[in-house]
């Protein structure tokens, strides 16, 4: 069938993305579901950091690409052998598992070696490309490419939900909020009344801090640039909020000798060794930001024993999706979760460009993008 997606030529991009117009919407050829494949509408795609890191090069991509990893679908048509039926609503999950690695089989499907090569190489994780122009392969995007108003997509991939949740909504839970709330439940194991600090109030940091919040962490500390961004982290219930400047001040105010737990969602080795000196002895330091590969980290390596500290790379918030995505979304119903709060609007697929533009500039936290 022909669609239409948002396809990246080359990364690098400079912006203004409006002006450099990396992104373009292309007609392209989707074939039909393979065996345990899903052909899914898209109804809302969020636009993530993580889609900005490939348009500027931080995260290099395999190119044509369809970009586009966090979305709410609808299935439409399946392939033979596939365990959803048509109708069901479903949450993508930009990490699929392939079940029988080391990883998957320890409980640590986060990990996967199959996923992670099938992303790397902007292919499903059955193998191969399922997306074409004028009879070129077009990569997939961490295996869903929902930049568009169709997509073909491994069944690993897809989380059902029930119907009622609406769709911009209900797409926050495949990165930002799995992302940001493992980091916090997971990764951190946070417990009632320890004091979190979160660096970055992006869609993931927002995440994470709504996640502390829910499970009973006090104090938390929101620090970001963006005032605006400042100014919702203590509608949301954070205690403060800071520009990083003022960062070592508040945490020496409000959690003496440090933070209990920093979480890192800005993505810069600069300010995970920030977080790093800021956290209290015995605490725990978890990244959720993609830096740049050439970004370096530096710690003075006798901190490590000296003061107990423990860092933690948190990776689709060290989440598995099928267990993980239902139990936040039951924690949203239940109004403990107000991921409600992270959406900046909704716009059409047609001013993507424009929207980077706003997620670079620190100006959204997550635009959904509708296809038309």
């Amino acid at each position: 069938m022909k669609i239409t997606a948002a396809v990246l030529d080359a990364c690098g991009a400079v912006r203004p993305f409006a002006e450099s117009l990396p992104l373009r919407l292309a007609e392209l050829d989707l074939a039909p579901p393979g065996p345990g494949e899903l052909l899914v509408r898209i109804e809302a795609a969020g636009l993530c950091h993580s889609d900005l890191s490939v348009v500027n090069g931080d995260r290099n991509r395999p190119v044509p690409m369809a970009l586009g990893h966090e979305a709410c679908a609808t299935v439409v048509e399946t392939g033979p052998g596939a365990r959803l039926a048509v109708g069901d609503r479903v949450v993508l999950a930009f990490l699929p598992a392939c079940g029988h690695c080391r990883h998957c089989v320890s409980g640590t499907p986060w990990l996967c070696v199959e996923a992670a090569g099938a992303n790397g190489r902007g292919e499903l994780i059955g193998g191969g490309r399922r997306l074409s122009e004028a009879g070129h392969p077009v990569h997939h995007h961490l295996g869903v490419s929902a930049f568009a108003g169709h997509a073909v997509i491994d069944q690993r991939s897809a989380i059902r939900i029930d119907a009622d949740i609406p769709p911009h909504i209900a797409a926050l839970f495949g990165c930002a909020v799995l992302t940001g709330v493992g980091a916090v439940f997971n990764s951190a194991a946070v417990r009632p009344g320890e004091s979190v600090a979160v660096w970055g109030l992006g869609g993931v940091g927002l995440a994470a801090l709504i996640g502390a919040i829910a499970a009973g962490a006090e104090p938390v500390i929101a620090i970001d640039p963006v005032a605006e961004k400042r100014a919702l982290a203590l509608e949301l219930g954070a205690r403060v909020a800071v520009h990083p400047d003022e960062a070592e001040a508040a945490i020496a105010a409000d959690s003496p000798g440090g933070c209990d737990v920093a979480i890192e969602s800005v993505g810069s080795g600069r300010v995970l060794a920030e977080a790093y000196r800021l956290t209290a002895r015995g605490g725990r330091v978890v990244t959720v930001g993609l830096p740049n590969p050439a970004d370096p980290f530096t710690i003075p390596a006798v901190s490590l024993v000296a003061e107990a500290k423990t860092i933690i790379g948190s990776y689709m918030g060290s989440a598995i999706p099928a267990r993980d995505i239902p139990r936040y979304i039951a924690l949203w119903r239940a109004g403990r979760l107000p991921v409600e709060r992270l959406l900046s609007g909704t716009r059409p697929l047609a001013e993507i460009n424009i929207a980077l533009d706003d997620l670079a500039a620190g100006k959204a936290i997550r635009q959904i993008l509708l296809p038309a």
